[in-house]
């Protein structure tokens, strides 16, 4: 029986590799436990044990060899050959996401965007080609885009979701305040930016006092 890692785990995961992927471009060759637990402010018991979920990595004594583990964590997330991308909606949030170069340091490229206006089909937005939505299904077969960014309006989240789905998407991060219904095999993360606001002020308040 295939053993269940915990989601908490996999987000974990992706946390280390940025750390570590930093960490060997700046030419780090070894760190231990400790020092990574550190520097995202974890308990190093916490770092061993998520990663043993997935093998034996490091040595006693010497930690971890930061270029080997960041392959290896790159090949847990499917990230060694990289991931297409696209970005359906493009608005300001749609156009700065596009923009991101953050996105092709972590092995995901951002390959087509999708919109309705006039204005934006047919033009490139930040050096990436936009397209209408009636060209949806084509574009993600021939460019083989395996996730999306939605930041569509609520009104049409649904409505745009079933027709990426239908297109063969199978991951979505959905940037809307509407929480997504999606088929048995669909993976949607949602991201709350103003929820994520407010939790931050309820800090800042609690603080002050």
């Amino acid at each position: 029986m295939k053993k269940k890692i915990p989601d908490k785990t996999v987000q974990r995961l992706s946390v280390y590799y940025r750390c570590l992927y930093f960490l060997s471009q700046q030419g780090t060759g070894e760190i231990s436990s400790k020092s990574l637990a550190d520097l995202l402010e974890m308990k190093p018991d916490q770092v061993r044990k998520d990663l043993s979920y997935f093998g034996k990595f490091g040595k006693r004594g010497s930690g971890y060899y930061v270029p080997d583990l960041v392959q290896q964590i790159a090949k847990i997330l499917g990230l060694e050959h990289g991931r297409k991308v696209a970005v359906v909606g493009m608005g300001n949030l749609g156009t700065a996401l596009a923009a991101y170069k953050g996105f092709e340091v972590l092995g995901f490229n951002v390959v087509a965007t999708f919109d309705v206006s006039p204005q934006k089909i047919g033009k490139k937005i930040r050096g990436v080609m936009c397209y209408g939505m009636k060209d949806l299904n084509k574009v993600i077969k021939e460019k083989n885009i395996e996730m999306a960014l939605l930041t569509v309006p609520p009104e049409v989240v649904q409505e745009v979701t079933s027709a990426i789905v239908a297109a063969g998407i199978k991951a979505i991060l959905n940037f809307s305040s509407v929480t997504l219904n999606v088929p048995k095999g669909v993976k949607a993360s949602d991201v709350d930016l103003a929820s994520e606001l407010k939790s931050l002020s309820y800090f800042m308040t609690t603080s002050n006092r």
